[in-house]
C-alpha cells in the first residue's frame, strides 16, 4: 500500500511540475482600424489592376490598338485636308483680288 501511495505522490508532482511547463498560447492581437482600412484598399486596389489587365488583354486580342490607329490617320487626314480648304477661302474672301 505504501508503493502505491508513494507511486501516486510522484505521479501527482509529475503532473503538477508538467504542468508549469506548458506553453502559454498566444494571443492573436486584434487588427487595428488603420490595419483594416489598409489592407481594404491594398485589396480594391490589386482588384482594379487586375481587372484593368484583364480588359488589355482582351483589347489587344481584338487588335483595337491597330484599329484605332488606322482611324485616327484616316480622320486626322481628313480633317487637314477640310482645314486647308477652309483656309484657302477664308484667305480668297478677306484678300480679295481687286
Amino acid at each position: 500500500m505504501m508503493k502505491l501511495l508513494v507511486v501516486a505522490v510522484l505521479v501527482a508532482l509529475l503532473a503538477l511540475s508538467a504542468e508549469g511547463f506548458r506553453v502559454t498560447r498566444q494571443v492573436e492581437e486584434e487588427e487595428g482600424t488603420l490595419t483594416k482600412i489598409t489592407d481594404k484598399v491594398k485589396s480594391l486596389y490589386q482588384d482594379t489592376v487586375s481587372t484593368a489587365s484583364g480588359y488589355l488583354e482582351s483589347i489587344r486580342g481584338m487588335k483595337l490598338e491597330e484599329k484605332a490607329k488606322n482611324i485616327y490617320l484616316d480622320t486626322s487626314m481628313v480633317v487637314s485636308t477640310y482645314a486647308n480648304i477652309a483656309h484657302d477661302q477664308l484667305y480668297h474672301f478677306f484678300y480679295a483680288q481687286k
